[in-house]
């Protein structure tokens, strides 16, 4: 993932409890190639030192709109003239207050205040208990912060420090570093209703027995991911995985291709783009068993009466707005051998623009692919990537073709 690589954040942390997340943030933003100056309130010093984020940052912290190091006196103008962004996490309530009023008691307060507002975007995310974050004025004042320009990111809800339970909680990193990738991605996809199905179906034999395949769901929850911080509204269709949905994502879970199936042709109505990455079951059984097929030495091997699933794709492919090129449709195909010969048929047979198509066992569970994309220009060859990275090239080629 590269939309963090190279930049440049200033990580301002106000008063909160909160603040031991920005430790692990800003660890996180690190790890994802980024650079991070970290400016504190003096509140925050009474929850986290200098120190711990001076190490894990690499930098020294700054603290006071009179600190010396600078040559012109001035942090609060060069600290927000390097950013690429300023980061506000945790965000308290008076900190926000502080923000909207155009208050600059603090280096943090000032630096926010000075910043160059078309270059230089203001991201804050909330943290306070939650009658704080219900009470009207707070609900004010981040109103009116959106409307200023800032960029506020949502809250987390659940058990606070103060003993209470309720929502603002300030988001987990890995939540609010998703909620950065989106915000660095290009929307080339703004706007635009994607449908995606992922993972295996399971095909019940008895209660406890079923037909499955080795799908980890890893390549659509990805895509999923990349659509929506393109700026698309993701729907996925997911068969059974342990696998957390994408922030954004509307989610719908199933178990069989019947209900993948019946789901698919519920939500495609009105959508734009269809990508279909579950490994569906092409068969199931006819009749499955309502209790437990018992193993007796008395009794013979029970021989499973198989009858074909619907073929999802196939069936959107020929729809009237697919075929009138108002619906998108994207393949995908695992295949263990003979890739490209499989996957050009396969394309051709299901009547898709594009199919996408990959040795499945090579795979299947892992976070790399190596992909085959088939059009009828012909077949190209995306080298092996992580599959957040393979997604995001995915994400700019359907851009490319919807653009047409």
């Amino acid at each position: 993932m590269t939309q963090l690589k190279n930049k440049h954040f200033v990580l301002g942390l106000s008063g909160g409890i909160a603040c031991y997340k920005a430790a692990e943030l800003c660890r996180a933003l690190i790890k994802e190639g980024a650079s991070v100056q970290v400016v504190m309130s003096e509140g925050a010093t009474q929850f986290i030192t200098p120190v711990t984020m001076q190490a894990l940052s690499g930098r020294p912290v700054y603290i006071s709109q009179w600190d010396t190091r600078e040559s012109n006196n001035m942090a609060h103008i060069n600290l927000s003239r390097e950013a690429d962004a300023i980061l506000i996490a945790p965000a308290s309530a008076d900190f926000v207050a502080k923000l909207l009023h155009g208050r600059a008691d603090d280096l943090l307060s000032l630096m926010c205040l000075a910043r160059p507002i078309e270059q230089v975007p203001l991201i804050v995310a909330p943290a306070m208990n939650r009658e704080m974050w219900a009470n009207p004025a707070t609900q004010r004042n981040f109103a009116q912060l959106l409307a200023d320009g800032a960029h506020v990111l949502e809250v987390g809800a659940g058990d606070q420090a103060c003993g209470e339970v309720g929502d603002g909680r300030m988001l987990e990193p890995d939540q609010i570093l998703e909620a950065l990738r989106a915000y660095f991605t290009e929307k080339v996809l703004d706007g635009k209703r994607v449908l995606i199905t992922a993972g295996p179906t399971y095909e019940a034999i008895d209660p406890v027995r079923g037909i499955t395949n080795l799908s980890s769901g890893k390549m659509g929850f990805a895509l999923a991911r990349a659509c929506r911080r393109a700026g698309a509204l993701v729907t996925l269709i997911s068969g059974p995985v342990a696998l957390a949905t994408p922030d954004g994502v509307s989610r719908v879970s199933v178990i069989s291709a019947q209900q993948m199936y019946e789901q698919t042709l519920a939500h495609v109505l009105d959508s734009d783009v269809f990508i279909a990455t579950a490994a569906v079951a092409d068969w199931r059984v006819h009749s499955a068993g309502e209790q437990k097929i018992k193993k007796s030495i008395d009794q013979p091997v029970p021989q499973l009466n198989l009858v074909e699933n619907q073929d999802i794709l196939k069936t959107v492919a020929k729809s009237p707005r697919a075929l009138s090129g108002e619906l998108y449709c994207v393949g995908f195909a695992a295949e263990s051998e003979n890739l490209e010969q499989l996957a050009v048929a396969k394309r051709a047979s299901k009547g898709v623009p594009l199919l996408v198509a990959n040795v499945g066992p090579q795979t299947f569970g892992l976070d790399e692919n190596a992909l085959l994309l088939v059009d009828e220009a012909g077949t190209r060859q995306l080298a092996w990537a992580s599959k957040d990275d393979l997604s995001a090239e995915l994400v700019r080629e359907l851009a490319a073709r919807l653009a047409k």
